[in-house]
């Protein structure tokens, strides 16, 4: 889908020149204030061009500034270009006062003017990305994610944050079940006591009683001195059992009597301890039929599932897949040194046509994969080891403008490598102005080139 930007200007040989020059756009006109906020209201532009000059007063730069004060005051995020007469640098300096992003006096220069509002569209995505990002970073803090499957599972888990309740946190693996129990945690009275996670499915079953509830010294061979479990070890804070349904059927006797009574006996002990924790399990099992096939009991099921909290598997949650690999790109970005910054439409469009069997681990490790493997600045599909949604990387396109946009980059590509790297040289070889060399680096996301990596 095309971006919109709106023009307002009352000059219909401008519009048309402005018609032309914006081809790669979904433009709309308006004439004056009353049809400029019309307009705004209906298309919602990330960019406006306003001419200063509009009726009932077109001489004076009067009726520009109250319909740029009215934009900035209904969409304050819109990136306002005022275009000023040669002569009008105080109303121009007037409008970067009221808000306006940049001003351009007359006569217009479509290459000039095309690449500002390419440069104002960037920023603006660029700043929508950023609200996104914070807006996903607030509340429960290490979730991330605005789809409302995610969001109504958050509202859920800070809700029972602040009690001792016992949670059950269900979803297959790789959903976060683990991020969502340090969120609660942290979210909590408890949230300067330690928090310690066990995973039930990786310890043997011999010894994972040991583990839970440690040992005294002689209890069995090796055990050369008194061992804390980790249920001791989390006391005051809260303690994360992963895989619950994986605890063996004996074992889950004696962790039902430590819920129920809040003390505990070590391996060979004879003592009762008491500890103040609280406890948060996960599983990815269907506990309610192993409960119906005894391979769970009952009881504890009940006793550690006094809240449940579903989490969705990826592919529910919309457009966090995108959220989440910018967010995970940024940082291996960092952690790796890489070159990569951006993904290209096909890499968006394969991770959102993916299913994501493995959830946010699996988006997790071909993010990182990608970012080490990738040539450039911008992640293409088979970098993360995706096809496009048709099933193919790459397909051959008979749209008119796709084929151009692709001659174009691949063209410009070729310049510079012969032009020595050398952007004036590269748009003298091209045949174009610099500013419509950077408009179109701008317009085909070649960050390397932009940066010159």
């Amino acid at each position: 889908m095309k971006e919109s930007i709106l023009v307002v200007d009352d000059d219909l040989g401008i519009q048309k020149q402005l018609k032309w020059s914006f081809t790669d756009y979904q433009i709309a006109f308006a004439e004056d204030r009353q049809s400029a906020i019309a307009q705004l209201r209906r298309h919602e532009p990330k960019v406006v061009t306003l001419d200063l000059g509009l009726p009932p007063d077109p001489a004076n730069a009067s009726e520009g500034l109250k319909t740029l004060e009215e934009i900035i005051a209904l969409a304050p995020k819109t990136k306002v270009i005022v275009v000023t007469g040669n002569n009008d640098k105080e109303n121009a300096l007037k409008a970067i006062e009221l808000g306006a992003y940049d001003f351009y006096q007359k006569p217009i220069d479509s290459d000039t003017i095309k690449l500002l509002v390419a440069r104002a569209l960037n920023l603006a995505n660029l700043e929508h990305e950023n609200r996104l990002l914070q807006k996903a970073k607030k509340g429960m803090g290490r979730i991330i994610g605005n789809s409302d499957a995610i969001l109504a599972v958050m509202r859920k888990a800070e809700k029972i944050a602040a009690t001792d309740i016992s949670t059950l946190l269900l979803g297959e693996s790789g959903t976060g079940k683990e991020v969502f129990a340090r969120s609660i945690h942290e979210n909590s009275p408890r949230k300067d006591k330690p928090f310690v996670a066990i995973n039930c499915a990786s310890i043997p079953e011999n010894l994972l009683e040991s583990e839970l509830f440690g040992y005294e010294k002689g209890a069995f061979t090796g055990a050369n001195k008194t061992t804390l479990g980790k249920i001791e070890t989390a006391q005051g804070g809260t303690l994360f059992l992963d895989e619950i349904g994986d605890m063996p059927i004996g074992l889950q006797a004696k962790m039902l009597r430590f819920l129920q009574e809040r003390v505990i006996e070590r391996v060979g002990g004879r003592n009762e301890i008491p500890v103040d924790i609280r406890v948060i399990c996960a599983t990815h099992r269907d506990l309610q039929t192993m409960v119906s096939e005894e391979s769970f009991r009952e009881d504890l099921f009940y006793r550690v599932g006094e809240l449940p909290i579903f989490i969705p598997p990826l592919r529910e949650r919309e457009q966090d897949v995108v959220l989440l690999a910018k967010t995970f790109l940024s940082q291996y970005q960092e952690e790796f040194n890489a070159k990569a910054k951006s993904f290209s439409d096909g890499a968006v469009n394969a991770m959102l046509a993916h299913k994501w069997p493995g959830n946010i681990r699996e988006l997790q490790n071909k993010l990182k994969s990608a970012v080490i493997m990738a040539e450039g600045a911008v992640i293409q599909a088979d970098d993360l080891g995706l096809l496009a949604p048709d099933g193919d990387v790459e397909t051959e396109s008979f749209n008119l403008r796709e084929v151009r946009e692709q001659a174009e980059s691949r063209a410009i590509r070729r310049a510079y490598q012969r032009s020595d790297y050398n952007m004036s040289k590269t748009a003298e070889l091209l045949g174009v102005t610099r500013p419509t060399l950077y408009s179109l680096i701008d317009k085909y996301q070649m960050e390397d080139i932009k940066t010159g990596s």
